[in-house]
């Protein structure tokens, strides 16, 4: 794709009819598309001019990876609405981010460089983000909705941890679809951000290809493990929202 004033050009475009859109359509405010347009561009070419320069060490890469899992985990915890232990939410990040990227580091599919590793890593960071966001968020509120359930199922006998589980693992469950569908749907309905990446920096159909099916395979694995965690810190109580049920 070619960087100059075509594009320019036509971003301002797509960006002034989207706006029209949502002016004739009643769909918000005129300004809300274009504000995001200019904060969207603002904030890449910020971020462009600052990883052209940390991608070129290993030590400056790790860094802005540092940052980003910071920003993932404050986004994360914020999304939930938890009240109480919002801060847990970064271990199952942790966690899926790790159950990925060190065997992908390990067996040298993803080079230990800062070009290689960003990108990865990032993309199964936000993922990750999403689904852990996800998870609690509404685990937390089948608590709330159910909470008669929870009691119920208290006095059957179950152990406190089990009678939540009972309830949140049907939403636990649903946070993993998004990405379960688009890899379902790979290539069929969408061609997914790394698969059009490589394949307009390399040319290469099969180099895209294998990069994306590695990209979507360590989505679930990573979204797997965090989800399946996240429920397990709802269930037993390190995560809560003020309203849930409270069986201490």
């Amino acid at each position: 794709m070619q960087v100059g004033p075509t594009l320019v050009v036509v971003c301002v475009a797509m960006t002034l009819a989207a706006a029209a859109v949502y002016r004739f359509a009643g769909l918000g405010p005129v300004w809300a598309a274009p504000g995001a347009a200019g904060r969207a561009a603002a904030q890449l070419i910020a971020v462009s001019a600052v990883l052209a320069a940390a991608m070129t060490r290993l030590w400056s890469s790790a860094l802005v990876l540092a940052v980003m899992f910071a920003v993932a985990a404050f986004t994360a915890a914020r999304r939930s609405r938890a009240g109480d232990g919002q801060l847990w939410l970064a271990v199952p990040i942790a966690v899926g981010l790790a159950a990925t990227v060190i065997p992908m580091m390990a067996t040298g599919l993803v080079p230990l460089t800062g070009w290689a590793l960003v990108p990865v890593a990032g993309i199964v960071l936000g993922g990750t983000m999403t689904a852990v966001a996800m998870a609690a968020r509404r685990a937390l509120k089948a608590l709330t909705l159910r909470a008669g359930e929870v009691e119920a199922a208290l006095s059957l006998g179950l152990r406190e941890r089990d009678a939540r589980m009972e309830i949140i693992r049907g939403s636990i469950s649903d946070a993993l679809l998004p990405n379960l569908d688009q890899a379902r749907t790979a290539g069929l309905v969408t061609l997914p951000g790394a698969f059009v990446g490589v394949l307009l920096s390399t040319g290469s159909a099969a180099q895209a290809c294998a990069v994306q099916v590695m990209v979507l395979i360590s989505l679930l694995l990573s979204q797997s493990c965090a989800a399946a965690l996240t429920g397990e810190l709802v269930a037993r109580g390190a995560i809560s929202r003020p309203g849930t049920v409270d069986v201490e």
